[in-house]
C-alpha cells in the first residue's frame, strides 16, 4: 500500500505551525515569513517559484527539501492551504497562493466544509473539493494517486487530524528557532507520539533542526 508522507513542514519553538490573523496578504498569519526562512535558499523552494534573499544553495536544509515531491502521487490539505476564508467560497476567482501552475503537479484534495467542483490548473495540478473525514480523504487521495503515495501537506490542524487517526506513516518536521506565542499548534492532543514513530532529528548550520519520524509498526 502506497506510503502517507509529511514534508518540510515547519513549526516554531513552541510548536506552532502558523500564527494568527492569517489573511490573503499573510498566508501564515503574524509568523510572516519566519517559518519558511529557512528553506527559501534551497534550491527545491527556488525550483516552487519561492525565492528567498540570496541564491539557491545546497547543504543540509537542501537534502532534506529536496524530497518532498519524490513519489508523490497526490496530497491532501486543509481549506486554509488553499485560501483563508472561513465561510463558504468569497470569490471562485480564487486559485490558491501558488499562480496559475502551482508546484504539486498531482491531484490535491482540499478539505472543506463548501465543497466545489474540482479545478483544474497548469501542469497537472487538480484541486478536489471534498468534506470528508481523514481516512476518507485519504481512501480517495489514494485512488488519485495510481499506487504513489500521498503527502499531507498542511496546514496545521490537517496535519495533527491524520496523526491522531494514526494515517501518517512518515514526518520531516522542521523545528524553526522562533517564538510565536499564539496560533494553531501541531503537537496539541498528541502525547505520547513518540510510542509510535522512530524520531532522529538533524541539526542544520542554517539554524533549524530536522525531525524526521517513521512509524514503528504498521497500520492495523
Amino acid at each position: 500500500m502506497s506510503r502517507v508522507r509529511v514534508h518540510n513542514f515547519s513549526v516554531s519553538l513552541d510548536g506552532f505551525g502558523v500564527g494568527v490573523g492569517q489573511r490573503l496578504e499573510a498566508p501564515f498569519g503574524h509568523a510572516g515569513g519566519r517559518l519558511l526562512e529557512w528553506a527559501l535558499p534551497t534550491r527545491t523552494f527556488a525550483d516552487m517559484g519561492l525565492h528567498g534573499p540570496a541564491e539557491a544553495t545546497v547543504g543540509v536544509d537542501e537534502a532534506f527539501a529536496s524530497g518532498w515531491n519524490t513519489g508523490i502521487g497526490a496530497e491532501i490539505m486543509g481549506r486554509h492551504k488553499f485560501a483563508p476564508a472561513d465561510a463558504a467560497w468569497p470569490d471562485e476567482s480564487w486559485h490558491g497562493w501558488w499562480g496559475d501552475d502551482p508546484p504539486f503537479h498531482t491531484p490535491v484534495v482540499v478539505l472543506t466544509h463548501h465543497p466545489r467542483p474540482p479545478l483544474r490548473m497548469q501542469g497537472g495540478t487538480t484541486f478536489h473539493f471534498v468534506d470528508a473525514e481523514p481516512a476518507a480523504a485519504l481512501t480517495l487521495a489514494r485512488d488519485l494517486a495510481d499506487g504513489r503515495d500521498v503527502r499531507i501537506g498542511g496546514g496545521t490542524t490537517t496535519v495533527r487530524s491524520f496523526l491522531d487517526a494514526d494515517l501518517i506513516d512518515e514526518m520531516h518536521v522542521v523545528l524553526v528557532p522562533i517564538l510565536l506565542g499564539r496560533g494553531e499548534r501541531l503537537w496539541d492532543g498528541l502525547e505520547g507520539l513518540e510510542e509510535r514513530f522512530r524520531i532522529e532529528a538533524t541539526s542544520s548550520p542554517s539554524g533549524v533542526v530536522h525531525l524526521r519520524f517513521w512509524r514503528r509498526t504498521p497500520p492495523v
